[in-house]
């Protein structure tokens, strides 16, 4: 027993020693884990207004027990499918779209041989992923303009008649679109660039012993060194896939393009934000939640019996 208890008190002196030794990394440690657990896992509590009417006097937990009254409106509501439709096309094309062009562009850089050329195409690609998403929407109907935009002058001094873009509705998706992948190529492409770097430089020198040229060697060497990260990426983007933010869409949105702009996100900033209808809001975001987690355990699941690489 004594033994057992001065072993306990030596594990303790040794534990309380390393966190003096080292408790400027464990303080910034601590920064990221009160975020999570004040922004990410609190508000989970608030899910309980799907299932109770929403009061002043009681704002977290409601007033009265309203069982699934709030979801039946939901599955009632013809405007709710809109936009979930809405979010589904545009999730879909945006993944299509968005996810093979950072690895497409993390391979072409990987074939510059300039380290400084290569540096610099690396930094001016992160550098939209900073700009605030206002900006960015500024830039876009400055562009897009009929009467000042560049894209409009280019439309008019070949003899063709300008375009209005914002408003248009089948045009809202490709502007979108576009903009995300400007934005965020650079910076998705990072973790794939870093995953090129860990690939055996003695995997490339055997294929060009065996007659590979630049093109097989992508095929049979670097992309399968970096699939389980392709992999992963895969399943968090299918599983983030109605997370579709509500700034741009907001921002970007008029009367004009509504009919394909409007997505859940929006809809649930004009329910709680706007209408102050907090519990069907809530519902709204609960089962868009639901929907998400669904995907990413079936993305999870066909992956790992396709490719035998997982989450979990």
């Amino acid at each position: 027993m004594k033994k057992s208890h001065c072993l306990k008190s030596t594990n303790t002196a040794s534990f309380l020693k390393r966190i003096t030794k080292y408790r400027g990394m464990y303080f910034l440690f601590l920064i990221p884990f009160v975020y999570l657990i004040v922004f990410k896992y609190v508000p989970i509590l608030g899910n309980v207004l799907a299932f109770r009417k929403y009061s002043a006097s009681a704002p977290l937990f409601g007033s009265r027990w309203m069982g699934l009254t709030y979801f039946k409106m939901l599955f009632e509501d013809i405007n709710f499918y809109n936009r979930f439709l809405n979010t589904i096309i545009l999730s879909l094309e945006t993944l299509l779209i968005g996810f093979p062009t950072p690895i497409i562009f993390a391979l072409l850089v990987n074939e510059i041989k300039n380290k400084n050329a290569k540096k610099f195409v690396q930094t001016v690609s992160y550098l939209p992923h900073f700009i605030s998403i206002v900006v960015v929407v500024g830039f876009i109907n400055s562009l897009l303009s009929p009467n000042t935009g560049v894209i409009n002058m280019l439309r008019v001094h070949f003899g063709m008649e300008p375009i209005n873009y914002i408003t248009k509705p089948e045009w809202f998706r490709t502007i979108y679109i576009v903009s995300d992948v400007w934005q965020n190529m650079g910076w998705n492409a990072i973790i794939y660039i870093a995953a090129l770097s860990s690939v055996d430089s003695q995997l490339y020198e055997a294929a060009m012993i065996d007659g590979a040229g630049r093109w097989k060697q992508t095929l049979h060497v670097t992309i399968p060194g970096i699939m389980p990260t392709i992999v992963i990426t895969l399943i968090m983007s299918v599983g983030s896939m109605l997370a579709i933010g509500y700034e741009k869409v907001l921002l970007l949105m008029n009367n004009l393009n509504k009919e394909t702009a409007d997505v859940i996100s929006t809809y649930v900033y004009r329910l709680g934000i706007v209408d102050s209808n907090y519990s069907y809001s809530t519902a709204v975001g609960l089962f868009n939640a639901v929907i998400g987690l669904i995907l990413v355990c079936s993305a999870n699941y066909v992956c790992r019996k396709v490719s035998d690489i997982s989450l979990w």
